[in-house]
């Protein structure tokens, strides 16, 4: 079946409970901030901390998709500062940014997948990403919950592609990546107590991203409704159908290169930089096993002017392998095969990195930039040939 609305029943597809329905749950999480209570962020906090109860909180803040912000796309936040009744929290974090489900919509695996990452990985992981107090997501209903550090409090700056960050942000991310997917890299325990993941060709990630009734069906819409998409498609002699296609190739592809933990969603907005220079990651709803190149690929084409991207590509990718190896990989490819690969990777870039937004989540100029960047990358980098060479996959079938 098409979906029609496209812009809510998308992501109500793969949650098996209507919306006005998910207050009767009493193990639903609030969606908005007039609906926390002190009992409910103890219950959130205690999923990390069980021996930590919320006392009193104070809202500073709410960001709801309807409020006519542009500033929220798949979750709403709150942000909130929260005193503690045991002395064991002093270590903890006051200034909070909680994430909740967006009233509207339930993108389910996406909400599952950034709370698995921050209660089952984060806590082993040294790279530089927000401290997560507590986090809990519902089955049945796909509410989620997760009390993340205010990460102003310390001082970081966001970039996004209007700010002039620089090349030396894009090698502080690559080094934050590097680490990442170091430490999990062809990991034996992908077979033991990461079997859980998701991957690019497996799960309900996956399938959220290739059923075609689910976000090919919103770039197909999204494609339609914007001219500025459908004639930026067009001039790469392309349609939606063929990017989805190519974008299949690629990770069936790649699910066959050696896997690591991806981020999976490392376009610059996604970044930010701590006073010392150093940089880290958050946004972690796209977070699977995976191939490095995708998080490479998209911070590389995201983060740069395009004049930028073609100056230092080659540079970027050459230093992210040295990053690499300093922790300790030895059998990462070489700079040509990479630079293949970078190649490949720009294919998911364009396609499910963009197409898939309303210009609402992030305004006319950061839609924009980004979708000239990836175009550009995507015909610069010649991304049509380079995947016309990939094996053909067969059609999507659940």
């Amino acid at each position: 079946m098409r979906l029609k609305s496209y812009s809510q029943n998308i992501f109500l597809y793969l949650s098996p409970f209507n919306i006005d329905k998910r207050s009767q749950y009493m193990n639903a999480f609030p969606t908005l901030a007039n609906d926390l209570t002190t009992d409910n962020l103890t219950t959130l906090v205690q999923t990390l901390h069980p021996s930590v109860t919320v006392s009193s909180f104070k809202i500073n803040k709410e960001f709801v998709f309807d409020n006519g912000e542009e500033a929220v796309s798949t979750a709403g936040r709150i942000e909130a500062e929260i005193e503690f009744s045991d002395e064991e929290a002093a270590r903890l974090p006051k200034q909070l940014i909680i994430k909740v489900c967006r009233p509207d919509i339930a993108p389910r695996p996406l909400y599952r997948n950034e709370v698995n990452f921050y209660t089952r990985l984060r806590q082993e992981l040294t790279i530089e990403a927000p401290v997560c107090i507590g986090g809990m997501f519902d089955e049945e209903t796909a509410n989620f919950g997760l009390a993340l550090e205010d990460m102003r409090s310390r001082g970081v700056t966001f970039p996004n592609v209007k700010s002039d960050h620089g090349v030396d942000h894009i090698k502080s991310v690559l080094k934050c990546l590097a680490k990442l997917h170091a430490f999990y890299w062809n990991s034996p325990r992908f077979k033991t107590d990461l079997n859980w993941l998701d991957s690019h060709i497996k799960g309900e990630l996956y399938t959220f991203f290739n059923h075609p009734d689910i976000v090919p069906a919103v770039i197909e819409a999204e494609v339609e409704k914007e001219q500025f998409k459908k004639e930026m498609v067009e001039g790469l002699g392309r349609t939606p159908s063929d990017l989805y296609k190519e974008m299949r190739k690629v990770q069936q592809h790649q699910a066959t290169l050696t896997p690591t933990i991806c981020h999976g969603d490392t376009h610059i907005g996604n970044t930010y930089t701590l006073p010392d220079g150093s940089a880290g990651l958050y946004d972690w709803q796209l977070m699977s096993r995976g191939y490095f190149m995708h998080d490479v690929s998209y911070i590389i084409i995201t983060g740069l002017s395009v004049a930028q991207r073609r100056q230092y590509q080659h540079e970027l990718i050459s230093y992210y392998l040295d990053q690499l190896q300093q922790y300790g990989v030895i059998d990462a490819p070489n700079a040509d095969q990479a630079f293949t690969e970078f190649r490949h990777a720009a294919v998911w870039c364009l396609y499910i990195g963009w197409l898939t937004t309303p210009i609402e989540n992030y305004g006319w100029d950061i839609t924009v930039c980004n979708h000239v960047r990836l175009s550009s990358a995507y015909r610069d980098l010649d991304s049509k040939t380079a995947v016309a060479l990939l094996p053909e996959v067969p059609p999507y079938t659940d």
